[in-house]
């Protein structure tokens, strides 16, 4: 039965494995066949990841997604695959080596601050909207990492005069879908909440920051949709929502308004 208590080993196993995979895609530039070996190591490394978060959900006998820890575990779980995607649709290995490099960091925080006291789920959290309303936001969370790199990306390029519209393409799509599963997780939390506070909505102060998320995407999508010319507007926006987000995610769990909040992970 997997714990936290090996998990800086399976971090480190993980790890190893996807960076000698990015090493491997590297190569198979020159090389071809080191593509299939770039293939194998990424997905290997998955699979360890994966026992290792079944065996810890088995072990507390309750989803992995209640301590700020475990959204972490999360996060590094998604964004190699989005990275990963990303390469084999576009072939931008950049994408995926920026990636790899989110994960690393989140598997690094972990090890670190795993935050492995156990949390028993209360009530209001027993239910069955809590996992795929943490696991859409989590993957949501993982495309918009990825446009906000890509935004940088577009801006540094856009001052160099080198910005291609395949960059401006790829943030989009990765907004359009991390669009999508985060006004899923919005719309899932309310039927959560009403079920759970007869409200759909109660204007906690990480319902706010939700939705104060959400807004700043759409304001993006707005830009781009109606005044596509604006490249540097539309890019600085999408890198600001990434702030936003974050601040969502870790901030609002400082603030002395949300101490009393279940959507922190105090």
């Amino acid at each position: 039965m997997m714990t936290w208590s090996i998990f800086p080993a399976i971090a480190l196993t993980t790890g190893g494995l996807w960076a000698a995979s990015v090493a491997a895609m590297y190569v198979s530039i020159r090389k071809p066949r080191a593509e299939v070996l770039a293939h194998l190591l990424f997905w290997t490394g998955m699979l360890v990841l994966t026992l290792f978060i079944m065996s810890l959900w088995s072990s507390l006998e309750r989803p992995p997604m209640r301590t700020l820890g475990e959204t972490r575990l999360w996060y590094a779980f998604f964004i190699p695959l989005i990275g990963y995607l990303t390469w084999r649709r576009w072939e931008l290995r950049w994408v995926m080596s920026y990636s790899m490099l989110m994960a690393f960091v989140f598997l690094g925080i972990n090890v670190m601050n795993p935050e492995i006291h156990d949390r028993a789920l209360m009530p209001a959290l027993q239910s069955p909207w809590f996992v795929p309303h943490v696991i859409v936001y989590m993957f949501a969370y993982a495309l918009l990492g990825v446009s906000a790199i890509v935004a940088v990306k577009a801006l540094w390029d856009d001052h160099r005069g080198l910005l291609k519209p395949g960059t401006l393409h790829l943030a989009d799509n990765m907004v359009y879908i991390g669009f999508a599963f985060l006004t899923l997780g919005l719309v899932f939390g309310a039927i959560w909440g009403k079920e759970a506070w007869g409200h759909y909505w109660n204007w906690d102060p990480k319902e706010v920051w939700a939705l104060l998320t959400w807004v700043v995407y759409l304001a993006y999508m707005h830009i781009r949709a109606h005044r596509p010319g604006l490249v540097k507007p539309a890019m600085w926006t999408l890198a600001l929502a990434f702030v936003v987000l974050l601040i969502c995610w870790f901030g609002v769990n400082y603030l002395p308004s949300a101490q009393g909040s279940v959507h922190t992970y105090s």
